[in-house]
């Protein structure tokens, strides 16, 4: 039977999916899934904070919850406790009422909507500035809300470290006025982030250029285990009173993966302002998706509302980065042990959950053909994957990569 849709181009592989599929259908018991950026115990397996199953097993003892459609901006009191944890307690832009915020589809949907409002309402350039590398999705989120990308210099492979002057250089030559995309804390995929005292420059071009600061916080907490300090960059610009907007996801740092919890907030220069671009958020999730999802956003409430349990998710927190940064030593310990070719003290010094490593495709290639070591093929690792048992195989995996490819 023929199709109307035969000239439908076949959509490539996602290479995140793709990876994993490879990995499942792998029998070799050396593999290793280095590409899913999710945690895992020192065993390999997904873990469930303690925090959140107490969370949801109130939400399911509470009677006065039900199964009813949200409204489109979601739960009211969990984008308000949302927004706090982002831009702290004290922040004047939720004490003037400046902010908009609705809950969204994790952090991926909060960028989708925050795009699409731009590209509906933003009465500047219709471009967008991204990190060279950034998240693979970023670029095609914008793209299909009908916005300009453009590039500016981030990652330095020279000394795997934060190319700051060509960004500098790259963001004073964009359009005054342009969307700037940056990411909060721990970057991904290089987990390569700014000094306090290069965000005060990157903050200083933004402010001098007239540009639109989008965030994306996908790890608050996660990063250094610290969750005043991973928000201490996006507090650094709203601070200053400037507007912006902030994508905030609680897949990581709450492990609701599947859940789909984040928040969009949009911060203007005046409260009046704000109440409208509050609707008109609401109005683009109702077109999108018409509201979102109840029982994820249930639990993060729950434990962002009670002090009892936002400690011992502080605490839950704190043990994850701590095991990563665990995983860094260890590895950097395992490569000098093993005599890996280079210097590879940038493991040390990047933060979060990846690992920018510096290994060409052909390398990658070898790590997996080879030695059954699943990444993505720009040399990114999750760190958050790697057990303290196979640090010293990765290592040997590397080695044999860096000395034959």
């Amino acid at each position: 039977m023929s199709s109307r849709f035969l000239d439908v181009p076949q959509a490539p592989p996602d290479a995140i999916l793709g990876i994993s599929e490879a990995f499942k259908a792998d029998t070799s018991p050396d593999k290793m899934n280095l590409g899913v950026g999710a945690y895992r115990t020192e065993e390999g397996k997904p873990l469930v904070l303690g925090a959140v199953r107490e969370a949801e097993r109130r939400v399911l003892a509470d009677p006065t919850e039900n199964k009813e459609y949200l409204n489109m901006g979601g739960i009211p009191e969990f984008c308000k406790l949302a927004a706090a944890l982002a831009f702290g307690k004290g922040s004047a832009a939720l004490q003037e009422g400046r902010n908009a915020t609705i809950q969204c589809l994790s952090g991926t949907g909060s960028l989708r909507v925050g795009g699409e409002f731009l590209s509906s309402f933003y009465p500047g350039p219709k471009l967008v500035l991204i990190p060279t590398p950034s998240w693979a999705n970023h670029k095609a989120i914008f793209k299909r809300c009908g916005m300009q990308t453009q590039e500016y210099r981030y990652y330095k492979p020279e000394t795997r470290g934060l190319d700051y002057e060509g960004m500098l250089e790259d963001i004073r030559a964009a359009p005054d006025g342009a969307v700037l995309l940056l990411h909060a804390c721990a970057h991904n995929p290089t987990g390569v982030d700014p000094t306090p005292e290069q965000w005060k420059g990157i903050l200083e071009v933004t402010q001098s250029k007239k540009l639109l600061p989008f965030f994306d916080s996908a790890y608050q907490g996660f990063a250094s285990g610290d969750l005043d300090r991973d928000g201490a960059s996006l507090r650094m610009f709203a601070d200053t009173g400037m507007e912006m907007l902030l994508a905030q996801s609680f897949a990581k740092n709450m492990g609701l993966y599947g859940e789909r919890v984040g928040a969009l907030s949009v911060v203007v220069g005046d409260a009046a302002a704000a109440k409208k671009v509050e609707s008109q958020l609401k109005i683009t999730a109702r077109q999108m998706y018409s509201n979102p999802p109840r029982h994820g956003a249930s639990i993060a409430t729950r434990i962002l509302g009670d002090p009892a349990l936002m400690d011992q998710w502080k605490q839950e927190l704190k043990g994850m980065a701590d095991r990563i940064h665990t995983m860094r030593q260890g590895l950097y310990d395992a490569l000098q042990e093993v005599g890996a070719p280079g210097d590879w003290t940038h493991i040390l010094k990047q933060i979060g959950m990846f690992s920018f490593t510096g290994l060409t495709r052909p390398q990658v290639e070898n790590m997996t053909n080879k030695w059954h070591v699943y990444m993505t093929f720009d040399g990114r690792i999750s760190m958050a994957g790697l057990s303290s048992g196979k640090c010293k195989y990765l290592a040997e995996a590397i080695k044999d990569s860096v000395e034959n490819c």
